[in-house]
């Protein structure tokens, strides 16, 4: 496994991918906070794309990423990570959303799970989904960092720094 770091306005991203793609977008702090382990190897070159394309998200150019991902999951949680793949860019959907566009209309829990199981936040949009009340609910990232991705996309990430807790 490859990894590098990715320096970000929302803080420092650690990126790891294999021969299959990238495999984790890991965040410095929140719930699914992540250290990659000492036998991975540390190597940018491997992350030039999805780097020119993270510099360009958060320039406010690029509205979706088209880079070789390799997320492990269950076949579930796989099929819920392609349906946030489907989230327009600024746009915010439910849990139950979800679980209608995958056919199974009473997994809105299920979603939720897979959803917070993530490896690949950001580019696999998981911060565009809400709570059904329209709530901002649990990110691995932090609520704040969901708070900024969506402000962000909205184009009002000018409007407040994000500050690390």
């Amino acid at each position: 496994m490859y990894t590098t770091t990715y320096s970000s306005p929302i803080g420092p991203l650690t990126l790891a991918a294999d021969a299959q793609g990238l495999r984790h977008v890991m965040f410095p702090q929140g719930s699914r906070c992540f250290e990659a382990p000492e036998h991975w190897q540390s190597n940018a070159q491997h992350f030039t794309a999805v780097m020119a394309q993270l510099d360009e998200y958060f320039a406010g150019t690029r509205t979706s990423f088209n880079v070789k991902l390799s997320p492990q999951g269950t076949d579930f949680q796989r099929s819920v990570w392609l349906a946030l793949l489907q989230v327009e860019y600024a746009k915010t959907t439910s849990y139950g959303d979800v679980a209608r566009i995958i056919g199974k209309p009473k997994a809105s829990r299920a979603v939720g799970a897979a959803n917070g199981a993530n490896p690949i936040p950001i580019i696999i949009p998981c911060h565009r989904i809400i709570g059904a009340s329209g709530k901002l609910t649990g990110f691995g990232g932090g609520l704040p960092t969901k708070q900024w991705l969506l402000a962000h996309e909205r184009g009002e990430g000018q409007l407040f720094n994000f500050t690390t807790p």
